[in-house]
């Protein structure tokens, strides 16, 4: 493994995307203020303005990806005067005309979220993670995030019938079928695509940071070492934090300073060679 990079910058994504060159990103994986929240830091972008805020940084992030590269968008739909608001949708269709393809949804179930309720509704347990692709012939590395097989074997598998050890064709007739006993002797099994991950609930100094994992599961899934990161919202600097350790390259931009100063000391604490402040090309 070569030396890492991790390059944290000061500027407003809009700008500062168009200084990184063309097709070099492998993942990017983000979470934009979502529409009326953090007023006070990055101006709480209105639903109706969303989409049109956006997209130009999304134009960026299209040209900076790679053709096998991947974009994981972390957002979530707000509600007014008692329904949700449609902005996430529209965004989604909006990213889908300007080349992108949906080519993934995730669900980020946060498992310590406390309880509550409103007049109308319950508390969110839950947020988006969208994977856009700029084709489809993307690098995923499905093996690195299989996970424990668990207790379903000792039930499921424990007595096979006839049935269960061939190709059982769907009775629906749609033409798929399984093999149950494909299973045995397995440890190893591939993950869903609900992601039970506990929320941040130590300060950060931050009013929205990732946990640690949600990143890493994505770095995991879609790039190997030495390969570049890029979080164009870092906030608190996890992204960065978390591919310097896993052995990726990265590029973090935030439009606050504060964040910034916070991002570089997390990380300068432990090397603090790492920083190009000059040329952003990789």
């Amino acid at each position: 493994m070569r030396d890492i990079t991790t390059k944290i910058l000061f500027g407003d994504s809009r700008e500062v995307l168009k200084k990184i060159d063309n097709n070099t990103i492998d993942l990017i994986v983000t979470s934009p203020p979502y529409a009326d929240r953090r007023k006070n830091t990055y101006g709480g972008i209105t639903p109706e303005k969303y989409v049109e805020w956006f997209l130009p940084i999304s134009e960026q992030l299209f040209r900076v990806l790679k053709p096998t590269g991947t974009f994981i968008l972390n957002i979530k739909e707000k509600a007014d005067n008692g329904e949700r608001n449609a902005y996430v949708l529209e965004l989604i269709l909006a990213l889908k005309r300007q080349g992108w393809l949906w080519t993934e949804e995730f669900i980020w179930h946060k498992k310590n979220c406390y309880p509550g309720k409103w007049p109308n509704r319950f508390r969110d347990a839950w947020e988006r993670m969208l994977q856009f692709n700029k084709t489809r012939d993307f690098n995923m590395y499905q093996g690195a995030v299989m996970v424990p097989i668990g207790d379903w074997a000792n039930g499921r598998l424990k007595n096979l019938s006839e049935t269960d050890k061939i190709r059982d064709n769907s009775k629906s007739g749609s033409g798929f079928g399984k093999n149950i006993s494909n299973w045995l002797k397995r440890n190893m099994v591939y993950p869903s695509n609900v992601l039970q991950f506990a929320t941040v609930c130590n300060n950060k100094n931050h009013s929205a940071a990732f946990p640690e994992e949600l990143p890493e599961w994505f770095i995991k899934l879609f790039t190997q070492e030495n390969d570049w990161v890029l979080d164009p919202f870092l906030g608190s600097g996890t992204t960065s934090e978390v591919a310097q350790r896993m052995g990726r390259n990265s590029i973090g931009i935030d439009i606050m300073p504060e964040y910034v100063e916070m991002a570089k000391a997390k990380i300068t604490q432990k090397e603090p060679s790492l920083f190009s402040h000059n040329k952003i090309a990789v």
